[in-house]
């Protein structure tokens, strides 16, 4: 016989390997966050109502977000645009004797070549808006530059500019042609280069280390406001009709992709046959000359205007990301010297779709991807989240909230046991009745 004392009051049990399937839901909100340490609702850290143990599985179950994005910012880097004149009206060409056409000659004339810059408001714009903000802009550019010339020289009376400033400049038209959903700008009398290559375009590490643009990764499409617009990187003068009409006729048999669609009529002005453009009974006769013998110039977007905003925008959850995502392309050593791909594995927890503009609300449910664990993951108590678009940049809700619900996989353990179970139904065979 052992003289060992093998008498125990807590037997070990063995695990049976049994489990108990659950799903159980968790609900945030962005502004139970620590708004005082995150003021930020898409980067931010929250702690669970309880442990979660044994996790098989995570997912994004259901969610709502505010549509109140700005397609135009700051941030997006997208507000300003450049130009320059690069021929100006001269009364005096045409015998014209008027003070104030001479005196816009002169002021423009002092800067001729000079680059100018416009900021339109940040927002979210319709294509109408945003052709009279941008006529808006263009003039009132103009007009400042003209006034600040008139008062620096002694021989322009108070008078005389505020003869001037009753109108001021107002020779820019910018309008939006919904049939081609481009859009067009023009000038009544001067002709214009939209500077589209210009170097504030290209001062992205300057805006970067000033804080002002918070994307990470290489931008090549949205690289400013002209690409919205519909424009490319470069520099782009504005024509007469027939300047215009020989450009495209050379164009046509050249690459057999394009059309003549600028319509010549006597006074050689551009007409949208369509309808009218600015509301006016204008008949599409929307860029006549502004002066005595003028000629109009024009620019047409080559391509389509781009004003939706982003589509998606990505959320990260620490532990829990499970898609991989390919990265923007960018010119580096290790591009041009690897075949590697410099996509993100495991990048992010869910990808969000932006179905509406602003402002709303939008809500859905049911995300496809799942974190998986195996063996199942210990403990989930805290979360660290990451609200962002492709290029990195962080969604700015502003002021507004936004919720959505996980749902985790659970795996309890149990003893094996066995349950003989009976419903009203079986009990109503087996029971006899009088």
């Amino acid at each position: 016989m052992s003289s060992k004392n093998l008498f125990n009051n807590h037997p070990l049990i063995p695990n049976s390997n049994q489990y108990f399937f659950e799903r159980k839901y968790v609900s945030i909100h962005s502004e139970d966050r620590d708004i005082s340490k995150y003021p930020n609702a898409s980067l931010f850290e929250i702690e669970l109502p309880q442990d979660y143990l044994n996790i098989a599985s995570a997912r994004l179950y259901s969610w709502s977000f505010p549509a109140n994005y700005n397609v135009f910012s700051i941030l997006n880097y997208n507000v300003s645009m450049t130009f320059k004149f690069s021929n100006l009206y001269n009364p005096g060409e045409f015998n014209v004797s008027d003070p104030q056409l001479e005196g816009i000659f002169a002021a423009l004339y002092n800067s001729l070549d000079k680059e100018f810059a416009i900021i339109i408001e940040p927002g979210f714009y319709n294509p109408t808006q945003m052709s009279i903000e941008l006529t808006n802009k263009f003039n009132e550019c103009i007009t400042n530059e003209i006034n600040n010339y008139f008062k620096s020289n002694s021989q322009y009376t108070t008078e005389f500019i505020a003869q001037f400033n009753i109108n001021g400049y107002d020779r820019f038209r910018i309008v939006y042609n919904t049939v081609e959903q481009k859009l067009w700008f023009g000038n009544t009398t001067d002709r214009f280069v939209l500077t589209n290559d210009s170097y504030i375009f290209f001062k992205k590490d300057f805006v970067d280390a000033s804080c002002i643009r918070k994307n990470m990764l290489p931008d090549f499409q949205d690289w400013g406001l002209p690409a919205y617009l519909g424009f490319t990187r470069c520099s782009t003068t504005a024509l007469n009709v027939e300047e215009t009409l020989s450009k495209e006729i050379i164009d046509l048999n050249l690459t057999r992709t394009s059309a003549v669609d600028i319509s010549v009529n006597q006074s050689n002005v551009p007409r949208f046959y369509y309808g009218d453009v600015t509301g006016t009974n204008d008949n599409g006769y929307w860029l006549l000359p502004g002066a005595p013998g003028a000629t109009v110039y024009f620019i047409k977007a080559p391509f389509k205007i781009s004003f939706m905003g982003p589509a998606y925008f990505y959320m990260e959850i620490d532990g829990l990301n499970c898609i991989d995502e390919t990265s923007p392309w960018n010119l580096s050593p290790y591009t041009i010297t690897t075949n590697n791909t410099n996509g993100i594995v495991n990048s992010s927890f869910a990808k969000i779709a932006i179905p509406t503009t602003p402002i709303s609300q939008w809500f859905d449910t049911d995300m496809a991807p799942y974190k998986y664990f195996n063996p199942p993951a210990e403990r989930l108590r805290r979360l660290k989240i990451k609200l962002r678009y492709h290029n990195n940049q962080i969604v700015d809700f502003g002021q507004f909230e936004y919720s959505f619900m996980l749902e985790l996989s659970l795996l309890r353990p149990q003893q094996e046991r066995s349950y003989s179970i009976r419903g009203a139904a079986d009990l109503f065979q087996v029971q006899s009745f009088p």
